[in-house]
């Protein structure tokens, strides 16, 4: 029992010595207190997704994400063809091949793949989404969004809004 309460008392010590991550986030660890940190951390954020676009092999638009939860970057993406298809994500007149993958579709298979889950993340991301990837986001259970350049068809930002998620542009990271 001596024993017991000794390593209560231990971890109890240890606790209040560790940096307390909840103290600096809030809404279940999606956003920091700090406006002036977050806008930092959301702007660093677009800039690795919008480098992390220049890995895709499409032609008419290059997109990059990132999956970001609790402050740790927990997967990435880019648009493309699936594993084993050849790179080639237009077809001979400019048009998108039906079978490429959008780069929040990559992140959120990828985290599906791993030992981590996309809920309560935050997603960075170049373009916003379609509407068939916001059904993803919603479902992945994604609680933010932030990108760079607005889709041509805004109706998934507003669905997502709509859903709950928070929605924010921030044209110039």
């Amino acid at each position: 029992m001596e024993l017991y309460a000794a390593g209560k008392q231990l971890f109890a010590v240890l606790v209040r010595s560790a940096p307390n991550f909840a103290n600096e986030m809030n809404e279940e660890h999606i956003r920091y207190a700090d406006n002036a940190k977050q806008s930092r951390y959301d702007k660093a954020y677009l800039r690795m997704a919008m480098e992390w676009a220049t890995l895709s092999h499409c032609t008419r638009k290059k997109v990059g994400a990132l999956l970001v939860k609790e402050g740790m970057i927990i997967s990435d993406g880019y648009n493309g063809t699936p594993s084993g298809f050849p790179n080639d994500c237009e077809d001979e007149q400019g048009d998108t091949r039906w079978y490429v993958l959008h780069a929040e579709a990559n992140a959120i298979m990828k985290v599906a793949r791993s030992t981590n889950a996309a809920k309560n993340s935050t997603l960075y991301i170049t373009l916003s989404p379609c509407r068939e990837c916001c059904k993803l986001i919603l479902q992945a259970g994604i609680r933010r969004m932030v990108f760079v350049n607005q889709y041509k068809d805004d109706t998934a930002i507003h669905f997502l809004r709509e859903a709950g998620v928070e929605v924010v542009q921030i044209e110039n990271p």
